[in-house]
């Protein structure tokens, strides 16, 4: 019997989406110049998310994120920023769990967590800016 490598296993466990996210995470790093920073923690596996935000006119003109955590929240993370950049503080309001695990292929249950910690950070940073 042939032994996977562990590019293998990552390939089994996980959608092309959630992979490139996770390997070339988009808007990584720090916002200097941020209106709004917030850090959220899943308290069961540890995951834990930093999101900043500059808005200019009600409108997200950037976002960066900071994770320590597992492959899929890293990947959740990515695809967050990417998915509130350019749009109005009301448009991003109605992103849900579900629409971030679909973006990304669809997550098993013992992954979603990842997509559910994105939309603890999108909440707390509306919060913020409210």
């Amino acid at each position: 019997m042939r032994r996977r490598g562990d590019a293998g296993i990552l390939l089994g466990m996980y959608s092309p989406a959630v992979l490139d996210h996770f390997k070339n995470p988009r808007n990584a790093g720090d916002l200097p110049d941020a209106t709004a920073t917030v850090e959220v923690s899943n308290p069961v596996c540890g995951d834990i998310l930093r999101l900043a935000v500059r808005v200019e006119d009600g409108c997200i003109a950037d976002a960066r994120f900071k994770t320590r955590g597992c492959v899929t929240s890293i990947a959740c993370s990515s695809l967050l920023t990417e998915l509130i950049r350019g749009k109005m503080l009301d448009e991003i309001r109605t992103i849900t769990p579900a629409q971030i695990s679909d973006a990304l292929g669809g997550l098993p249950p013992a992954t979603f967590h990842g997509s559910q910690l994105a939309c603890d950070a999108l909440e707390a940073v509306l919060v913020a800016l409210s």
